[in-house]
């Protein structure tokens, strides 16, 4: 390599040393190779992605193959990827608490501030089960039956950290797909947001048992006081952010691009100074920052301003499932492919499917001595929507991340460095396993149950539509015909040939025009009537914002009336005054009792 002047030289000593690592002590990598593979990750993932649209296989699959794949060349093979190769042992080589401190700000905070805060409400009891007792249930399950089956010699404290990493969940894609299947949203809520907190509860499970295997011994009240400061403390720093950034927020005019700069910092900065300066759960932390703008900040953002921090969000999460997908298939071949007893011994592929067994079995205990909690609190659960909610049990890229830590961690008296490998390896192979096989099947289980139909509102909106979009294609076709322009056509053989033209038999009948008296009116059509009006009065809502008719406090109240009221439109009559009556206090002279 080319010799640099000095100054330059000093500024690219630390990415020298990391290229040199790399590289097994060479000179030949450039620490810009590194730029190379991002590139790259981003091109698999637009191809996988635009391939896969519309297919049952998620496109977070093909990355970790592909990742597999592209580590397997460079590692496995005598035919390195040049330039690529060098890009992929750089990233390969990152620190997994750096891995950490990059991906999930952005991933938890993108989640959280999605979610809807009335239905966090509604469903926050059953989240708190699912991702508190559910996670403790799993790890104490899993961590039993490794330990009692597998072949290795693993302590009790070793089985109960895989057991713990594996019960981080990931339903991206399923969630995605009930929502493009039109499946009720509070089953959707309760995945993601089960989700969501299952990444909290998970890491602070997972540090107890690193601490514990790594020597440090723990008493009942040493774990009571270590989980309570961890999770308290996250939540107390959370708010403190939320806040200071909700008011700094007050003090921007209309411009967006300060705006969403301000949410990406505070989300990392709340992270690390959780994670680092307090040693509190920084996943908790940017958990409860994103449900504190859910709930409080929406409507700082106005007008095209909402729309654009969604889309950066939705972008960035998008990014970083791509970055993080394809490296943790890089890192699971070359931890696989440095030791060969994994590839060619049968044991650990048959411990690897026993595992997925346990996996699945684990998620049926929980849900199944959770469900009487579960029917009743919140939205309630049925047995089928508790059978979905068993079927989406994925495994995705914050348990990988938490694999790449361990592995990272490994080489000591207390975890050795083959530990470190198997665990790279089995949660692998457990997150490809749950990703193929539930993801693609949850599509099959939700039709055998009969959940993926539209209901009686949306058929007749896709109804009305039709109709409409046939009037104004009748109507500009008869404008071609009139055309002048166009000459002698032969507007028949045309027509002929228009498929949604040539189909039609006789007049279009409009399809709300079956008469129906206040008796016989179908209650889906008076739900739908009541969400429609519920919508143009938040719609309203929105209109007295932008006119400063109104302050961003007043209308956080008004919307959320609004949201609990379509909650009930199905079974309640139309009145969004319960979400109001707490905020609206009368004066006493107006009280029927102060009258004579």
């Amino acid at each position: 390599m080319a010799a640099l002047p000095e100054e330059e030289g000093e500024e690219l000593l630390p990415f020298r040393i990391l290229a040199e690592a790399a590289d097994g002590g060479g000179s030949s990598s450039n620490p810009t190779d590194a730029v190379i593979f991002v590139g790259i990750c981003l091109v698999l993932g637009i191809a996988c992605r635009h391939l896969l649209r519309g297919t049952r296989v998620p496109y977070t699959v093909a990355l970790l193959i592909l990742g597999i794949t592209l580590g397997s060349i460079e590692y496995g093979t005598h035919h390195h990827l040049g330039n690529i190769g060098d890009g992929i042992r750089l990233w390969a080589s990152i620190d997994p608490d750096l891995l950490l401190a990059v991906f999930l700000p952005a991933l938890l905070f993108e989640s959280s501030f999605s979610m809807e805060i009335h239905q966090i409400k509604r469903c926050i009891m059953q989240m708190i089960l699912l991702a508190g007792p559910g996670v403790l249930i799993s790890t104490f399950c899993l961590g039993s039956a490794l330990k009692l089956t597998f072949p290795y010699d693993w302590n009790w404290k070793t089985c109960l950290l895989l057991g713990g990493l594996l019960s981080a969940t990931d339903t991206v894609a399923v969630v995605a797909l009930l929502k493009e299947l039109g499946a009720s949203k509070k089953l959707s809520t309760i995945i993601e947001g089960e989700s969501l907190m299952n990444d909290g509860t998970t890491i602070v499970v997972y540090q107890l048992f690193y601490k514990m295997v790594l020597g440090k011994s723990f008493d009942w009240v040493a774990i009571i006081k270590f989980i309570t400061k961890v999770s308290l403390g996250a939540v107390c720093i959370g708010l403190a952010f939320g806040i200071i950034s909700v008011l700094w927020l007050g003090f921007i005019f209309n411009d967006t691009v300060i705006e969403i700069t301000l949410t990406l910092a505070v989300s990392y900065i709340a992270y690390f100074t959780a994670q680092e300066g307090v040693d509190v759960s920084g996943v908790l932390t940017v958990m409860t920052l994103g449900m504190f703008y859910a709930a409080v900040a929406k409507t700082a953002f106005k007008g095209d301003g909402q729309e654009s921090l969604h889309h950066f969000w939705e972008m960035v999460a998008y990014i970083a499932n791509t970055l993080i997908f394809t490296l943790s298939g890089v890192v699971i071949a070359e931890g696989v492919l440095g030791d060969a007893d994994i590839i060619k011994n049968g044991t650990s592929w048959a411990c690897l499917s026993l595992l997925y067994v346990f996996v699945q079995a684990s998620r049926l205990v929980v849900v199944t001595l959770l469900y009487p909690f579960l029917r009743y609190l919140g939205y309630g659960l049925d047995w089928k929507e508790a059978t979905i909610l068993t079927c989406s049990s994925l495994r995705g890229a914050v348990a990988l991340s938490l694999s790449l830590s361990v592995k990272g961690s490994s080489g000591t008296p207390y975890l050795t460095a083959k530990t470190g490998t198997q665990f790279v390896f089995f949660t692998g192979g457990i997150v490809i396993l749950t990703l193929i096989i539930n993801g693609s099947t949850t599509q099959f289980v939700l039709h055998l149950l009969g959940m993926d139909k539209l209901s009686s509102a949306k058929r007749r909106i896709l109804e009305y539509t039709k109709y409409e979009m046939l009037n104004k294609a009748l109507e500009a076709f008869g404008d071609l015909a009139d055309d002048e322009e166009l000459g002698p056509a032969d507007w028949p053989t045309v027509k002929r040939y228009i498929t949604s033209l040539s189909n039609l038999d006789g007049e279009l009948v409009h399809p709300h025009t079956a008469s129906e008296s206040d008796a016989d009116l179908d209650p889906m059509n008076l739900k739908d009537i009541r969400i429609r009006l519920l919508n143009g009065v938040q719609a309203a809502y929105w209109g007295m914002l932008y006119e400063g008719r109104i302050t961003q406090t007043t209308a956080n109240i008004l919307m959320q009336s609004v949201d609990e009221a379509i909650d009930t439109v199905a079974h309640e009559p139309l009145c969004d005054w319960k979400g109001l009556k707490s905020h609206v206090h009368f004066p006493n002279y107006y009280s029927l009792s102060s009258c004579p």
